[in-house]
């Protein structure tokens, strides 16, 4: 069995393509009409491709970007590559699930954290603060996470949007995580607001800091409780 062509890749994402689909995705900046589903579900046949990855990812095409991110090695990747990938992104979508599948599971996360988070592009200073948050999770050994308050509060104010959600990440992560800088995390979110009126459906937990830390902490306590 042959290996598909970019070409006939391109041409099945084609038949995927729902205007319904697009009009939501467009509303959040994500420019494809192809829902993820049918994404992972192309991804799971196609297997690990790291050539065709490449080559999807250098269509530009959003449906495309996905893909590769799904079929793609990550480890294969050099650094200066991932970074290029990143400023190329464009979208949120690509950008999130770059960083989430590929970036994540790269040994140059940890550079590109650092790099990234001093970036004066506020979109990928936004990639920073996301792997930060990874740290700050599951590894915090060596962060400064009174440092880290520091910048939040003097800056996730004016943040652009992106650069603002990534950070408030952060800010209710560090208070979920770190019950020593739990009340500081929860005093910065009061006084800040950020993300205060952001309309959360129904069963969902509000992104507003201080709720989503005093949330997540109720749900640990009653779990260890049962």
């Amino acid at each position: 069995m042959t290996e598909p062509t970019v070409a006939e890749v391109m041409t099945e994402l084609a038949t995927y393509e729902d205007p319904k689909t697009r009009e939501v995705n467009e509303k959040h900046g994500d420019d494809h009409g192809v829902k993820l589903s049918l994404l992972r579900a192309l991804a799971k046949r196609l297997k690990t491709q790291q050539e065709l990855a490449r080559e999807l990812w250098k269509t530009g095409d959003t449906a495309a970007r996905l893909l590769a991110v799904l079929i793609c090695r990550p480890k294969a990747f050099p650094r200066d590559e991932l970074d290029v990938m990143l400023r190329e992104a464009r979208t949120p979508k690509v950008q999130d699930w770059l960083v989430n599948y590929v970036v994540k599971n790269s040994p140059h996360a940890e550079a590109l954290r650092l790099a990234w988070s001093a970036d004066p592009d506020p979109t990928v200073a936004s990639a920073g603060w996301a792997l930060t948050t990874e740290r700050v999770a599951k590894n915090a050994q060596g962060l400064s996470l009174a440092g880290l308050l520091d910048v939040i509060e003097a800056e996730m104010k004016a943040a652009p949007d992106r650069l603002q959600w990534a950070m408030n990440h952060c800010l209710a992560q560090i208070g979920i995580e770190h019950a020593e800088h739990r009340d500081r995390a929860l005093d910065i979110g009061e006084r800040l607001e950020v993300l205060k009126d952001y309309p959360t459906p129904p069963n969902c937990t509000s992104p507003y800091a201080p709720i989503w830390i005093t949330e997540m902490v109720r749900r640990r306590h009653d779990a260890a409780g049962r």
